[in-house]
């Protein structure tokens, strides 16, 4: 009998084992570090997709990568935020001389 389909698990599968193999850790975290560990997951997830085309034989890797990207993404954000609030209040300081 020849067998039809996928023969490894997608990115999706990997990544719902993963977070099964980490709830006894997340489990011991304190409650408020809980949902950051979520949050990782999260960020792994946004970028399934593209780590289903790598298939890495370490399947930590795309998972790493993937919250770097939302990590490096967030750090942008901010960044950009901080200079424009650091704008606004160097034209208030300059407004009052």
């Amino acid at each position: 009998m020849v067998s039809v389909g996928r023969t490894n698990p997608t990115f999706r599968d990997v990544l719902g084992r993963m977070e099964d193999e980490w709830s006894d850790f997340r489990r011991a975290l304190r409650r408020r570090h809980q949902p950051l560990l979520d949050r990782l997951f999260t960020y792994a997830r946004e970028h399934a997709d593209a780590a289903s085309h790598l298939n890495h034989p370490d399947q930590l890797a795309p998972v790493l990568v993937s919250i770097d990207l939302e990590q490096e993404d967030r750090i942008d954000e901010l960044e950009g935020r901080v200079a424009e609030l650091e704008a606004r209040l160097e034209d208030a300081v300059e407004g009052e001389k």
